[in-house]
């Protein structure tokens, strides 16, 4: 767990006015004013800049001595001498041990995600596979997100395809539910599941609550490892089923003996004999990049594999990379008992008593010279190389496109952010307009926006809700840069999905906010609405075309197109929200659970306004309070009387 947080200010936390910059010490001299108040204990220190954005998050185990190694500029390589003269104020906090100074320190980094540290940025989370306890017959299903209580969990698992895969072979090999309890308790004939052999149908009763307990016992113990000769015992009950001429039972049990075999086959991909519960981690760095490949080890079986690309200077070292890796990869997940790496870490014996606070128990760091242990390691290494090598050769197409939109619309240099918008809504209902991002690394999808429209929207009036969408979009960035800041998102090319009109439309709206240093280019279709033949519309020359097999021309209808996609989709989530939405949300006192009586007894919200009081006093799990709220709701000229 992270430690509690006592914070000791050794400068002003907050940046100061304008007016007072001049006054505000930069670089070594505000690290100089920081160390007159700084502690020797154990804790983590903050270096801001002007405006109080994080630049750098470190841990120490004497506070004062660590920084006061910053004021020494001439030893400190080029990237943190950039980041002292940027330093206008620091912050502290202060911890019990190092121990717990690594893990907050890696907290902060993921969730300020600071320039001058290195970075993993995995915004996904993990699914794990979840088993309910605190029901008679136990739901087997995939889960994402917060814990909850009385249920058991076995993961994570690399991606939704390795849970699902999971799942489908556990119900065959045992049978569980997996729909939930409303759907277990209104049933009235077995569903689906039942009749394809992967559920034993507790629903109605077509097996006992002991035998079912005893399937959910076997399914325990084969998750965590504790059963290795549950196959034997399988056959063993098969021959006795067939012997005594209960031919249907054998052929169930036969049936789970074909989805427990496909499961020990399909974790033999890496299948560790001597470990139980581990992670694989093995790092490859080429051209100052790093790929970190992960494989999830967990009772015994190969729960799959990503691939990492965290963001660091090139100079950084692999030990580094994959010691800061793990502090942040484990922030808000529980490590294994084992972690195997490829790469010996300076500080392993800190990091694994960081950990072992994580996950309560003992945590190995291993790094493995020989046997089984460094051959999975090695299969790792492999999976890392190519995947990096994938990805520098994406990145090389991708700068190679870059460069050429850069020539076609007169850059001085390839961009490094394109901002590509539209809007999507019907007859002005549900208006929404998105922002896609692309820039070195393809498309950005953690820097996609979604604009719902506030203001009222004719029909038609697309230049209306683009208006609206850039000033939203602009407002924040825009008062930066009065203060003399460049924002880093700012784009350097702005691709709108229009013709000459939505072009000039647009360009007067960005004059009028003062964006005038954002190249502007149009893209239509044309009369003929021929994908391939579209018009451009810029600034530095008339409209024009580009030959049909032109990669940029690919490149840039990719924009569109996926802009137009995430458009659509925003549309079509926002308006299933409101078609889900009943009247009933919006009565005071009616929660989920009265809407449900409310609807079984009358049938739908229509039928529920249409009732008289005396109707829903009657109604199951309706108070006489709550009856004439209702009552009251749909009817606000009635008195009370």
């Amino acid at each position: 767990m992270i430690p509690d947080e006592k914070t000791i200010t050794t400068i002003p936390t907050s940046p100061a006015l304008p007016s007072h910059e001049s006054a505000t010490p930069v670089g070594v001299a505000a690290i100089h004013k920081a160390l007159q108040t700084m502690p020797l204990s154990p804790g983590v220190y903050r270096m801001l800049g002007r405006k109080g954005e994080v630049l750098y998050v470190g841990k120490a185990l004497a506070l004062k001595k660590r920084v006061t190694s910053y004021t020494q500029v001439h030893r400190l390589p080029e990237r943190l001498r950039r980041m002292v003269s940027e330093t206008a104020y620091m912050e502290i906090v202060t911890t019990h041990t190092e121990a717990e100074a690594l893990l907050l320190e890696a907290n902060y980094i993921k969730r300020m995600q600071p320039r001058y540290n290195i970075l993993l940025r995995d915004d996904k989370s993990y699914p794990w596979i979840i088993l309910t306890d605190r029901h008679e017959f136990p739901q087997i299903a995939k889960h994402r997100g917060k814990p909850v209580k009385g249920a058991s969990y076995w993961g994570p698992f690399a991606s939704a395809w390795s849970v699902n895969q999971t799942l489908n072979l556990l119900q065959k090999a045992f049978l569980l539910r997996s729909c939930t309890d409303s759907v277990l308790q209104s049933r009235t004939r077995p569903c689906l599941l039942h009749q394809i052999h992967r559920c034993s149908a507790p629903c109605v009763d077509l097996i006992s609550q002991e035998d079912y307990g005893a399937l959910v016992q076997q399914a325990r113990d084969f998750l965590s490892g504790k059963n290795p000769r549950m196959h034997e015992e399988l056959v063993r009950q098969m021959e006795e089923a067939a012997g005594a001429l209960q031919f249907e039972r054998a052929a169930a049990i036969r049936d789970r003996i074909r989805g427990l075999s496909a499961m020990q086959q399909d974790a033999s991909v890496i299948n560790p004999t001597t470990m139980s519960d581990a992670d694989i981690v093995a790092i490859w760095q080429i051209a100052g990049q790093s790929c970190i490949e992960v494989f999830f080890i967990r009772g015994g079986r190969n729960n799959g594999n990503r691939a990492f690309f965290p963001s660091h200077a090139r100079d950084e070292g692999a030990a580094d990379v994959l010691a800061a890796f793990l502090a942040q990869f484990y922030d808000d997940k529980p490590p294994p008992g084992q972690i195997l790496v490829n790469h010996a870490i300076s500080d392993n014996e800190l990091l694994g008593r960081a950990l072992e606070l994580r996950r309560g128990k003992r945590v190995e760091i291993i790094h493995p010279q020989r046997g089984e242990k460094r051959a999975v390691l090695e299969h790792a290494e492999l999976n890392a190389r190519e995947a990096l090598e994938r990805k520098l050769a994406e990145s090389a197409g991708q700068a190679r496109l870059l460069r050429g939109v850069a020539d076609l619309f007169g850059l001085a240099n390839p961009p490094g952010r394109i901002e590509t918008y539209d809007n999507s809504h019907i007859m002005g209902s549900h208006a929404y307009g998105v922002m896609v991002v692309a820039g070195p690394e393809g498309f950005e999808k953690r820097a996609y926006r979604k604009f719902a429209i506030k203001g009222p929207v004719t029909p038609g009036d697309d230049f209306g809700m683009m208006r609206e969408v850039l000033e939203r979009r602009f407002s924040r960035a825009l008062r930066d840069r009065e203060e003399g800041i460049r924002p880093d998102d700012w784009p350097d090319i702005l691709l709108i999905d229009g013709g000459a009109g939505q072009y000039s439309a647009v360009r007067a709206v960005l004059d009028e906010l003062g964006v005038t240093d954002v190249t502007l280019v149009g893209i239509a279709k044309g009369i003929d609405r021929d994908a391939g033949r579209e018009w451009f519309h810029t600034a530095t020359r008339p409209p024009f075309q580009l030959p049909p097999r032109d990669p940029v021309l690919y490149y840039l209808q990719r924009l569109r197109d996926e802009a137009h996609r995430f458009a659509i989709t925003t549309h079509r989530a926002g308006r299933s929200k409101t078609l889900v939405k009943s009247e009933l949300d919006d009565i005071p006192g009616v929660g989920p659970a009265r809407k449900r009586a409310l609807l079984n007894r009358f049938g739908s919200a229509r039928g529920v306004r249409q009732a008289g009081l005396g109707e829903l006093e009657s109604a199951p799990g309706i108070s006489r309070d709550t009856a004439r709220t209702i009552y009251g709701f749909f009817h606000p000229d009635w008195t009370g009387e």
